[in-house]
């Protein structure tokens, strides 16, 4: 406060000269203190200034997992297994998930590998598209008929 008002003139002033008549002063406010140091230091990049032709960055838009059910009609039921670690004992553990992923065609059956894309919402619990995706454990068609990886006959099979 300033010292020339005393205390009772101080609450006779109406509450807007009130806040004129006080004096704060510091070093921020008279800018003796450059910008510069105050400033956090910028990246080359910020957020708002990224490139065009980066695509964004979109999480969790494909899972892959076994069918477990395809009764439905352009529907399958697909069990995704992840790893995650417990809560408590910090173990990791296997956790499954069943998701409802369209099936236009009707041509996955029970057991085959799918991979989950995200879509639109095609009904209540349909968010996802099954798209085939080739048996984990599937040997080359070579292998199977007896050629090797060269397509040479392998010595077992070859005639004298």
């Amino acid at each position: 406060m300033s010292a020339t008002l005393s205390h009772s003139s101080f609450l006779q002033i109406p509450p807007l000269q009130r806040l004129k008549n006080l004096s704060v002063s510091t070093s921020f406010l008279h800018g003796s203190v450059p910008l510069s140091f105050l400033s956090k230091p910028s990246p080359s990049l910020s957020a708002s200034q990224t490139p065009n032709f980066l695509p964004s960055i979109r999480a969790m838009r494909s899972l892959q997992g076994r069918v477990v059910c395809a009764t439905n009609d352009k529907t399958v039921a697909v069990e995704v297994v992840r790893l995650a670690p417990h809560p408590k004992y910090k173990r990791r553990i296997r956790i499954k998930k069943k998701y409802q992923a369209h099936d236009p065609d009707n041509k996955f059956k029970v057991g085959d590998f799918v991979e989950l894309e995200k879509c639109r919402p095609i009904s209540k619990m349909k968010t996802f598209l099954a798209i085939p995706v080739p048996a984990r454990n599937s040997k080359p068609k070579a292998a199977e008929a007896g050629v090797g990886e060269l397509e040479i006959p392998l010595e077992s099979q070859q005639q004298v």
